[in-house]
């Protein structure tokens, strides 16, 4: 992982949703990479170096759950945080099941998005320490 600037993917059909979190992220340090649906994700996550994965649930194509369950397939490790305006038992369930790192209502609020990427970075690869 780069040490300077661990990579954060942003998955969500919303532009102006994507935005926001590029805003609350990056003066952090991350580098970021959005991607407007799942399966430009995938394509993403194929090609580019992504430490940590955020991904709305509910988007057309593939959901969430859908794309990290594919995402795994590959990047078995990858910390990813599913979004959902719409939570509910079955949702956090089969987040469960698919080994998602964390499951966060929306509206997300800055501290919950901060704090639970840090924590997938640091859980993941001891970050800031073992880059």
């Amino acid at each position: 992982m780069n040490a300077i600037c661990p990579s954060v993917l942003i998955t969500d059909d919303d532009l102006a949703f994507r935005e926001t979190l590029q805003g609350v992220l990056e003066p952090m340090g991350f580098r970021i990479l959005l991607a407007g649906d799942g399966e430009e994700a995938l394509r993403i996550v194929r090609t580019e170096e992504v430490h940590v994965m955020l991904l709305d649930m509910h988007m057309p194509r593939l959901t969430g759950l859908e794309t990290i369950r594919l995402v795994k397939q590959f990047r078995a490790l990858l910390p990813c945080i599913l979004l959902s305006a719409r939570l509910d038992d079955q949702i956090v369930e089969q987040a469960r099941r698919a080994q998602v790192f964390s499951v966060l209502p929306k509206p997300v609020t800055r501290r919950q998005i901060t704090g639970t990427v840090t924590l997938a970075l640091k859980r993941t690869y001891n970050w800031p320490r073992r880059l």
